[in-house]
């Protein structure tokens, strides 16, 4: 299988967010992904921009069965939300339990005025009533797939395929 150009596709993220930045937004990365996809887009947007991290870990409705990551980090949101519109980053969009478990975090920050998911690709396996409304690519997956945004040692960003054996 042929996988999206990684780099490209945070490209055209970047170009789609500038057009919805102003004073009242604030940049929401969901670690790991989204947050390594934030840090890259940052310098070329064309406004200054209050941005975090969120780990969604312990607000996921399947932590029982996932158990915590190793490498967790805690959320970093310094600033006010309240009334303001959060664009949500993440690399793949896959079942939606990823996304509600970081909007039930932002609700315990504040009351944003809007909130916009913005991921590289969805993978079409949406479970819950929530889809991006930024999304550069579409691609299926089998369910036993991964799709897994890696920073190579060059700096530049790739997509790997991963099987699990579940």
């Amino acid at each position: 299988m042929n996988l999206p150009n990684a780099e490209n596709l945070i490209e055209k993220l970047k170009d789609k967010i500038n057009e919805m930045i102003d004073d009242k937004t604030v940049l929401i990365g969901v670690q790991s992904g989204g947050e390594l996809i934030l840090e890259r887009i940052l310098p070329g947007l064309k406004n200054a921009v209050v941005t975090g991290s969120i780990d969604t870990s312990f607000y996921r409705d399947d932590f029982s069965s996932r158990g915590l990551k190793i490498k967790n980090k805690p959320s970093k949101i310094n600033t006010e939300i309240n009334g303001k519109h959060i664009i949500l980053i993440d690399d793949v969009f896959s079942t939606g339990r990823t996304v509600r478990a970081a909007m039930n975090e932002i609700f315990d920050y504040g009351r944003p005025k809007k909130i916009t998911l913005a991921v590289l690709i969805n993978r079409n396996e949406q479970e819950l009533p929530i889809v991006p409304q930024i999304c550069i690519e579409k691609i299926s997956l089998r369910k036993d797939q991964h799709l897994e945004l890696i920073l190579d040692e060059n700096k530049k960003f790739t997509f790997q395929l991963k099987e699990s054996h579940v």
